[in-house]
């Protein structure tokens, strides 16, 4: 990890040294660079940036930085490649920063858009897109400047998406292919949109009234990221609604206080080893955060029963899946991780519950999160006995896929693992077994009476806790052994 940091801060440093070249040709003397327009552009870009460290007026939400491509877009085409890049330097170094390190990111953001700004300005120089902007007794000349504006701001999503890739390649040792997958189309039309936005701001620049009259391109931004600020809050809503889902099941089952959060997290893992686009990636971690929410449904004094289950406390402790997909039917934005919660105790062979699908009749999303949910509850720390070793709940994974797990899964896991490892911090505390795991892992399997993973180890109920924290020796049937 060190050195993939390292890595990361040449990269950066390259990108700095690049941007570098491409602004010092307007700060030489004889330039003739126009320091008024460069100046004006400068600041209002800056202007615009700054309330990205604030929320939006009347709204819990700030804006988004980015918000004010169009801005930089207008200066590539008023202003030649050097000076234009320029102009996103300030607004770059103060805008909004969401994750640390702040600094490096500000300074990677500043370099990356100054060398965004100057492929998109040489780009629309080259198509002779200046001259048809018109000016002073000039009328722009419409709708051929259409063209060259087009071809800047692809050149500018080509570069900025390129960037963008690079340096998740770089910084999380991704594949390149991988890294900018799906990142051009994702921003080529919002781009192309920013160019058309930035044209009329450059035509009315030029125009008769100047850049007054070019600040009107400004209010629909601003509605733009009012908009944009008003999907955040839904957003916020949807993330509080599953919080309280998951604080629900934590209060009445504490046994799987952690556990749900855990499972989503290495949802994501595996969802983003697939390659599934962030849309899914989302959905995904909803479905591994809310796969226990059936939980609700089956009666406390089942849950932390201390004896033996009978046969019909078993039967109700099955029903779970389906009353978390009740729960759940009506939360439209779930979409696929309904499903998940509904069939994350399927099995490959047929063998699971509720319904016994097999094979690629188990929906993509529960078999993730069925490996994500045993692979935490092996290697979660109970009160009875330490977690599993991160190889040695993946060994026992790779030694029932394709009878309980998707290969596949298995497989994303792994990668995943490799790639970016799993703190042991996460996996600290109390957490529900889910169905699989171990010599003696918790599970919906040790409830029912079928053998998990463990070749049905976690049906016996024997009185001695484990000495090597593998499970190898079996100990005590806790209350979370028999009911997930």
């Amino acid at each position: 990890m060190r050195a993939t940091r390292g890595a990361a801060r040449a990269y950066i440093a390259a990108v700095v040294l690049g941007a570098l070249c491409c602004v010092l040709p307007a700060l030489r003397s004889g330039a003739g660079t126009p320091w008024v327009t460069v100046a004006l552009l400068t600041g209002l870009y800056l202007a615009c940036e700054l309330p990205g460290r604030r929320p939006f007026p009347g709204s819990s939400v700030p804006i988004r930085a980015g918000s004010f491509f169009p801005l930089l877009l207008a200066a590539a085409f008023l202003l030649p490649p050097a000076a234009a890049a320029l102009v996103a330097v300030p607004g770059s170094l103060v805008g909004r920063v969401e994750q640390p390190p702040f600094t490096a990111r500000r300074v990677w953001r500043a370099a990356q858009l100054a060398v965004t700004v100057w492929a998109a300005s040489s780009v629309h120089g080259l198509f002779g897109g200046t001259a048809t902007l018109g000016g002073p007794g000039r009328l722009p000349d419409l709708p051929y400047a259409i063209l060259p504006a087009c071809a800047a701001a692809l050149a500018f999503s080509l570069v900025l998406t390129g960037l963008d890739g690079s340096i998740l390649a770089v910084a999380e040792r991704l594949p390149l292919r991988r890294a900018w997958s799906g990142l051009l189309p994702r921003s080529l039309g919002p781009h192309l949109v920013h160019g058309l936005a930035g044209l009329m701001m450059a035509v009315l620049w030029r125009g008769p009234y100047g850049p007054l009259s070019a600040l009107i391109v400004l209010l629909p931004m601003y509605i733009s990221c009012w908009v944009f600020a008003q999907y955040h809050r839904e957003h916020a809503a949807h993330r509080a609604t599953i919080r309280a889902l998951v604080q629900a099941v934590d209060i009445k089952d504490t046994y799987t206080r952690g556990h749900s959060e855990r499972v989503g997290r290495a949802s994501v893992l595996i969802a983003r080893e697939l390659g599934m686009d962030p849309g899914r990636l989302e959905v995904v971690r909803f479905a591994g955060i809310l796969h226990d929410v059936g939980k609700l449904g089956v009666p406390t004094r089942v849950l932390r029963k201390d004896g033996p289950l009978t046969p019909e406390e078993r039967q109700v402790i099955e029903l779970h899946p389906e009353y978390g997909h009740e729960i759940v039917r009506g939360i439209g934005f779930l979409g696929e991780a309904r499903a998940a919660i509904l069939h994350h105790h399927e099995r490959l062979d047929g063998s699971g519950y509720p319904y016994g699908l097999s094979g690629r009749e188990i929906p993509e999303f529960a078999r993730v999160v069925a490996v994500a949910d045993a692979f935490d509850a092996m290697t979660s720390t109970r009160s009875y006995r330490r977690g599993r070793p991160v190889p040695a709940a993946l060994e026992e994974l790779k030694r029932c896929a394709g009878t309980q797990f998707d290969p596949r899964m298995v497989r994303a896991l792994a990668r995943g693992l490799e790639r970016h490892g799993w703190s042991a911090v996460t996996t600290a505390g109390t957490a529900d077994g889910p169905g699989v795991p171990g010599p003696r892992g918790g599970s919906a399997e040790a409830a029912s009476g079928r053998p998990g993973p463990s070749g049905g180890l976690d049906r016996v109920p024997p009185p001695q806790p484990p000495a090597d924290g593998l499970g190898a020796v079996p100990g005590p049937q806790s209350p979370a052994d028999r009911r997930r």
